[in-house]
């Protein structure tokens, strides 16, 4: 048995509170090695000290490691519990506990949770697993209003720039708001709206103002009202990290060095501060925005009153937070406890470009920006740099980082306004950008689209990728359109699909197609995607309890769909417990199992 591999530790990592009364175990062993594991528990009152025995179920698999999960469930506080591992492989069986590996009778090898205090445990907003999430950059989503136009700017669809203004604003957006309704998204996600000089607005200079080209706090409280009576929710964009060259503050230390009352709100390197001496601390080496200390009390305090600020006033929904990941601990402790206080049930969402870990907890962010997902997604079916094998293991990689409560609220975007836009990276292959939505609607987590994706928007990365939206319906992909909108149907009406458990079933290199399920009480969604270009068939076993159940099939060929219509689909094989699905070239079957009795009796 390789001991060496095996990875688990007596930390939030890998036990925590699901509540007062559940604890969850997960752990992982190299693959293929562990036969089974078992966890012993006892409470630390009893003599007793194996009195449970509870099988870790294998969940997830990628190309190293096996990822197991299992949960202890107690009748009161889950306070002073102890317990220990018990790993088996071929004939050996070996104990893990505080004092490392011992045999498997060591009952004074144990570990013991203590106190499952009510912070620790996971609390994103109930409503955030059945999100699909919109993003807006707001320059280049419309201009609803022309008299707010910054001077200069240029027809709407020119080639953008990252310099240049094209006039989208909120008004725009609140035109448009029925639109989005009608695609079927839940959440918008609005890029900077803040008083800055640039169009990408990510160099704040008043975070209490609304840029005069993207309108009023007025036009804002509009948005977020109409939002909201249509089931709309709506998050902004905090640039907390750094600011712009000209923000008050900077300019004070600009102007008076070392006595400014500012001066430890940043990380000056000498004074006097100077542009053209670069002796700051910038973001991405950017020197027109200058690193904030949110270390510093005065600075903290400062975005804290921000955050506050916009959900009191304007109700706004949550937060994004821009380069979550070179934000302090204390820091992002402190903002969303704040932000809790203002609004319980606020989402915190954080920007980061790999493993969330240290932003996803109890008490800091409820979800990240899933980048994991988007590469994986990208290099398998937009570059075909990936087997589906390959693509599965990335995945189940991903998806082991989280806690399942954490898995069900990424963010899963396939590109944003800081990447090349998914058909670009296809090729302009618009049967692998329909490959890709399914996946997306169906994964766990909140898919997040970002606009124009649904009609065929394409562009390298920025500024290719922020082109003006088009609304001349002539000039939109409608067939690409209605497939968003039937997968987003498709998606909120399932509960497999918004909360269910994720299970590998196929990843045939071969065929280069890849499955997997979604299971919940009382229904099991199959999910296939073929990205192959050789027509496949492959039988799959109908479960047990599926006796009564719907299904669709979905069509992505080349050319558009030829189906996207619910059915039910006739059994080809003899044995009337499995069915045979049929797949043409760059297409996907999603197919939905439901015990319709299961179900009811689950919901009553």
């Amino acid at each position: 048995m390789n001991l060496a591999a095996i990875r688990f530790r007596n930390t939030e990592d890998h036990i925590y509170p699901r509540g007062r009364n559940e604890l969850t175990v997960s752990l992982s062993a190299a693959r293929g090695d562990v036969d089974s594991v078992t966890l012993v528990w006892w409470p630390r009152y009893e003599t007793e000290r194996s009195s449970c025995r509870i099988p870790v179920k294998r969940e997830l698999r990628d190309a190293y490691l096996d990822h197991y999960r299992a949960v202890i469930q107690t009748d009161g506080i889950s306070a002073y519990t102890r317990y220990a591992l018990l790993f088996q492989s071929g004939g050996e069986t070996v104990r893990l506990g505080k004092n490392g590996f011992s045999a498997p009778d060591d009952e004074e090898n144990f570990f013991e949770f203590l106190w499952p205090n009510p912070t620790d445990a996971y609390r994103a907003p109930d409503w955030a697993s059945e999100q699909v999430y919109y993003q807006i950059f707001p320059e280049r989503f419309r201009n609803g209003e022309a008299s707010n136009d910054p001077p200069g700017a240029e027809p709407w669809g020119a080639p953008p720039t990252r310099e240049n203004f094209q006039g989208g604003d909120l008004r725009g957006i609140i035109e448009k708001l029925g639109y989005i309704r009608d695609l079927g998204a839940t959440c918008l996600y609005l890029t900077p709206i803040f008083k800055a000089p640039s169009n990408h607005k990510y160099d704040t200079v008043d975070y209490f103002d609304i840029d005069p080209a993207f309108g009023t706090k007025d036009d804002l409280a509009e948005l977020v009202r109409s939002a909201h009576k249509l089931g709309l929710r709506v998050l902004l964009d905090g640039v907390f990290n750094h600011c712009g060259y000209y923000w008050p503050p900077f300019q004070d230390v600009v102007r008076n060095g070392e006595s400014s009352g500012y001066a430890s709100w940043f990380f000056p390197q000498s004074f006097p501060v100077n542009e053209k001496l670069e002796n700051y601390d910038c973001v991405g080496h950017y020197k027109w925005m200058p690193k904030i200390n949110l270390a510093d009390a005065g600075a903290r305090d400062y975005f804290i009153t921000v955050g506050k600020y916009w959900i009191r006033n304007f109700h706004i929904d949550g937060w994004r937070l821009d380069v979550a990941d070179e934000l302090p601990t204390a820091f992002l402790e402190a903002f969303a406890a704040a932000m809790r206080a203002c609004k319980p049930d606020c989402i915190l969402l954080g920007e980061t470009w790999g493993d969330a870990g240290r932003l996803v907890s109890a008490n800091r962010l409820d979800s990240a920006m899933n980048y994991l997902f988007r590469d994986a997604a990208a290099a398998w079916l937009a570059k075909d740099a990936l087997s589906a094998s390959e693509f599965g293991c990335r995945l189940n990689r991903a998806l082991a980082l989280y806690p399942s409560e954490t898995n069900l609220r990424m963010y899963n975007l396939l590109d944003s306004h800081d990447t090349a836009r998914f058909l670009y990276e296809a090729d302009g292959d618009k049967a692998r950008l329909r490959l890709a939505a399914a996946l997306q609607m169906t994964f766990p987590g909140s898919p997040a689209i970002f606009y124009g994706d649904e009609i065929g928007l394409s562009g390298p990365n920025d500024p290719g990728c922020r082109m003006a939206m088009q609304w001349d319906a002539e000039q939109q992909d409608r067939w690409l359109l209605r497939w968003y909108r039937r997968l987003i149907q498709l998606r909120l009406a399932s509960d497999s699909l918004t909360d269910g458990d994720f299970h590998t079933v196929l990843a045939d290199d071969a065929a280069n197609v890849y499955a997997f399920s979604r299971t919940a009480p009382g229904e099991q969604t199959l999910v296939v995607l073929h990205a192959g270009t050789a027509h496949w068939r492959w039988q799959f076993p109908i479960p047990d309890w599926a006796r009564e159940f719907a299904a669709w099939t979905l069509y992505c060929q080349t050319g558009g769909m030829t189906k996207d219509d619910p059915f039910h689909p006739t059994i080809l094989t003899d044995d009337p417990g499995r069915f045979e699905a049929e797949l043409p070239a760059r297409s996907v079957k999603i197919i939905r199992f439901i015990n319709k009795k299961l179900k009811e009796k689950v919901q009553s």
